[in-house]
């Protein structure tokens, strides 16, 4: 695609038509849906969606892959069957220009740039696998359905090598799985992995002699640091009982390696598979704009606009957007506040394009919910501290209200309603291309 006019050509539209060029650079939550609604409130705008990948990845459901609980194409939504008249690009953005109001950009086939009028940085965070010696080499992350596939396919191997060794120190090894952070991420994939050692044992039968392990380390007081610690001593039995899963409390992982986590305390996990759920770092095109940053994320202002860079707003995880219902505190970079923040931020463009005062933004959130294996969940909505198969329920019935197009909503939910009456699927799917055997070079 060739460049764009440049957009000093029209002071008032990048584009030199009627309405504003808009490019929105990010497609999870936070982009998708402000593209959405930039699309019914001005519909004489150029809006172009800008993602290295062509779909919307819904992250809280990441764990339920690597359990095979659903399938990983449930967990994604085109972004092209997610807008209307929005241009969508899979490209990877490589600098922004704000002084002259340009996006650069790599296709691999091609090259370019975009002129834009507004620009919406969505772009969220990315996973930081430097915050422990040997974590870049040794841990694996869960950010994308990529990695969530990568990790079962993990543990199934590791569940065929400990069927196949006579050796029980290397099954105890190669069955013991190390968890790294006890938030909403940990806690989920731990219980997911508990969930489908268990249920898959019946067919590896040889090697049951050694029990699966699975270890939560954990460097706060209690799991889920994010809910009332009743909460998190509850979450922390549940496991325990129902799952069989270790909470190491107040301990942090010092170093990690091929085989296996020494701990602050000098006490060491010998594990065959370690997962990371901790750690974020900002995009590397945030840390390159001439803005103010908070903690890794873009300072804005309460209407969610950039100060100092004219036309450029930012939303999502890379943001530090100040919440007006409250103390004016950022808000977490959960997908329950990108889900509002994309809507308003639509709104206030179109304020800004009318001339009229832009809006705070402003949300009271409704509640938190974690799944914690073995159809059990944690739950504060509305004040209210909830546990067990109820709250289990409502953490579906949350998650399936929020999941794009409806096609996907049904395939979940069918998913979902088969997987509490059958056995999970314990394919090794490999993800390698067809090569000749016979080809010795």
């Amino acid at each position: 695609m060739p460049d764009d006019p440049n957009p000093a050509q029209n002071p008032a539209h990048a584009d030199g038509s009627g309405g504003p060029r808009i490019v929105i650079i990010g497609g999870g939550f936070a982009g998708a849906t402000a593209a959405q609604a930039l699309e019914r409130r001005l519909r004489t705008a150029d809006i172009h969606l800008v993602s290295a990948e062509n779909h919307l990845t819904y992250n809280p459901l990441l764990p339920e892959v690597v359990g095979a609980s659903v399938l990983p194409g449930h967990v994604v939504a085109p972004l092209r069957q997610m807008v209307h008249r929005a241009r969508v690009h899979q490209v990877r953005v490589t600098a922004v220009d704000t002084s002259a109001r340009r996006v650069h950009y790599d296709g691999g086939c091609e090259s370019g740039s975009l002129g834009y009028d507004h620009l919406v940085l969505a772009c969220g965070s990315s996973a930081n696998l430097r915050m422990i010696p040997g974590m870049a080499e040794h841990a694996l992350p869960l950010k994308t359905v990529g990695d969530a596939l990568f990790l079962r396919n993990r543990v199934i191997s590791r569940l065929e090598d400990a069927e196949l060794t006579d050796n029980p120190t290397l099954r105890r090894w190669l069955k013991t799985f190390v968890v790294v952070g006890g938030g909403f991420s940990g806690v989920e994939v731990a219980g997911e992995i508990s969930d489908f050692l268990t249920e898959s044992g019946r067919w590896y039968s040889h090697s049951q002699l050694e029990p699966p392990r699975v270890v939560i380390v954990h460097g706060g007081p209690h799991l889920l640091p994010e809910l009332p610690e009743r909460l998190g001593r509850f979450t922390e039995r549940k496991l325990a009982r129902h799952g069989g899963v270790e909470v190491r409390l107040n301990s942090r992982s010092d170093a990690i390696d091929g085989r296996g986590v020494t701990l602050n305390n000098g006490s060491r996990i010998e594990a065959g598979t370690v997962v990371s759920t901790i750690g974020t770092a900002p995009s590397p095109l945030i840390e390159a704009l001439p803005a103010e940053k908070q903690r890794g994320r873009l300072r804005v202002d309460a209407d969610m606009s950039v100060p100092g860079l004219p036309g450029v707003w930012a939303i999502g995880d890379c943001a530090a957007v100040p919440n007006s219902y409250g103390d004016g505190a950022p808000c977490p970079p959960t997908a329950q506040f990108a889900l509002r923040q994309g809507p308003q931020l639509a709104a206030n463009i179109a304020r800004r394009e009318r001339g009229e005062p832009t809006r705070p933004f402003g949300y009271r959130p409704k509640g938190l919910m974690s799944a914690i294996g073995h159809n059990r969940a944690v739950a504060r909505v509305w004040g209210i501290n909830l546990s067990g198969f109820i709250p289990w329920l409502l953490w579906r019935g949350f998650y399936l209200l929020y999941i794009p197009t409806f096609a996907r909503k049904a395939r979940v939910y069918l998913e979902w309603n088969w997987a509490m009456f059958f056995p999970p699927d314990i394919a090794h799917l490999r993800f390698t291309r067809t090569v000749d055997e016979r080809d010795d070079t």
